[in-house]
């Protein structure tokens, strides 16, 4: 694996605050990329991501806004695009996470999730084509989770766009490969991260995950399986899904 793939390339890491948008971003830019470091609103955590990209010697910027919203969304990757010149790799991670009994969700909390989770990664990678189609070593790499394969309580919203993003990362590989850009997704499992919903608790359905491993990923682990995918090793590597999750099925 070349430790320097990316020189030269940008990448839009969307979600980047914090957790595993974060270690994306650092992964991406120890490989050589700039970084564009998308928040919702988050500026002050944002501004960690770009001093963390910055101080291993790469250019970082931040992009604000909400990308459930296309014309926010699209002013993002022109914003993306504008900074350095070109944008080769699109991240993405933003999320929101949600707990809550399948007979009490409303359809605005529906909406909401399918919004960030699931609506935002057509809207940003739809928006981006144009500026991947230019690049050489193009790839979109969308984060999906465990649950979006095994189902869980509590989070109903939540699954159902993770299954989404699974189904529109196939259908874009297969659009998308003729013009040269891969497309694939990566599933984290039980995932060590700060949580600053549900009072930092984790959600009720992790405590009955168990794994091979017997330990819960590191955010790095992570990054380095969508660093695989947007650096030349993967790019014969497309419309699949990588599940990061210590052997959660054989377990």
């Amino acid at each position: 694996m070349n430790p320097n793939d990316l020189q030269g390339r940008v990448a839009l890491v969307t979600g980047a605050s914090r957790n595993i948008g974060r270690a994306i971003a650092v992964a991406l830019a120890g490989r050589g990329a700039d970084i564009v470091v998308h928040v919702a609103n988050d500026t002050a955590a944002g501004g960690e991501t770009v001093a963390t990209v910055e101080a291993l010697g790469r250019r970082a910027v931040l992009v604000i806004g909400d990308l459930s919203d296309p014309d926010v969304a699209a002013r993002v990757v022109r914003d993306a695009a504008d900074a350095f010149g070109r944008l080769d790799v699109v991240v993405n991670n933003a999320a929101i996470r949600p707990e809550g009994a399948f007979a009490e969700i409303t359809y605005a909390e529906w909406r909401k999730v399918m919004g960030v989770a699931l609506d935002a990664v057509f809207l940003v990678s739809q928006a981006a084509l144009p500026h991947l189609e230019q690049s050489d070593q193009a790839a979109i790499v969308n984060l999906g989770g465990l649950t979006g394969h095994t189902g869980a309580a509590h989070r109903t919203h939540v699954i159902t766009a993770k299954a989404g993003v699974v189904g529109l990362t196939k259908a874009m590989a297969h659009e998308l490969s003729p013009k040269g850009i891969t497309v694939n997704c990566v599933a984290p499992g039980l995932i060590e991260t700060v949580r600053i919903s549900n009072d930092g608790a984790a959600p009720k359905h992790h405590g009955n995950r168990k794994n091979l491993v017997g330990r819960q990923g590191r955010p790095e682990e992570v990054a380095e399986a969508v660093a695989y995918l947007a650096g030349s090793g993967g790019r014969y590597v497309t419309g699949e899904t990588l599940h990061v999750n210590g052997g959660a099925y054989l377990s």
